[in-house]
């Protein structure tokens, strides 16, 4: 199981996904977001190297409140051919210079992900160690091949599909809400 340090990470993540969240495809605002994290979890490297973290963050500088998925990975050195897909580094309190990447292309991330939906991966409070969290709901598919990440949420209710993944998160007014945050490619 992954340890959780509480201790500093500069820059902060909000930080750096402030710089790099309006560079992507899939944002939806315009000019420099305003984030608050809203929720997520934890999935755990077998190996025990990599961090893994499906951060929930909304925004709210345009007129509508807007909710992001974003999978990050920490590692102590550069993934090697993903230079497009780091979010930034970060000095941190207890481990040092950290690597965080955007989860999907990194191949750990992707691989406890399937994992994870095949019902072989507890998801991970998102602050606290060594400590399953029943808010992650899976529509296990033992059979999935690929997962896809859903980076703009939107809500739902009721119990995932098979090979999906729900989460909840709050809005900035303190409603708490839900939604699919990954499901399997068909």
């Amino acid at each position: 199981m992954a340890t959780v340090h509480n201790t500093s990470l500069v820059p902060s993540k909000l930080e750096l996904l402030t710089a790099w969240l309006p560079r992507q495809p899939w944002y939806r605002g315009s000019g420099t977001p305003e984030l608050a994290r809203a929720g997520g979890f934890r999935l755990d490297d077998p190996a025990g190297e990599v961090g893994i973290e499906f951060l929930i963050v909304t925004d709210t500088a345009g007129p509508d409140v807007a909710g992001y998925c974003v999978p990050m990975t920490y590692r102590d050195a550069a993934l090697d051919s993903a230079d497009d897909a780091l979010i930034g580094t970060s000095e941190h309190g207890v481990l040092g210079k950290r690597y965080l990447y955007d989860g999907p292309s990194d191949p750990v991330l992707r691989a406890e992900l399937l994992a994870l939906v095949r019902g072989a991966a507890t998801a991970q409070a998102q602050t606290t160690s060594d400590a399953p969290d029943p808010a992650v709901h899976v529509g296990v598919a033992p059979e999935a091949s690929e997962v896809d990440v859903v980076r703009v949420l939107t809500t739902s209710e009721g119990a995932p599909a098979p090979g999906e993944v729900s989460v909840p998160w709050r809005l900035p007014d303190g409603q708490q809400v839900r939604g699919v945050i990954a499901l399997v490619r068909r």
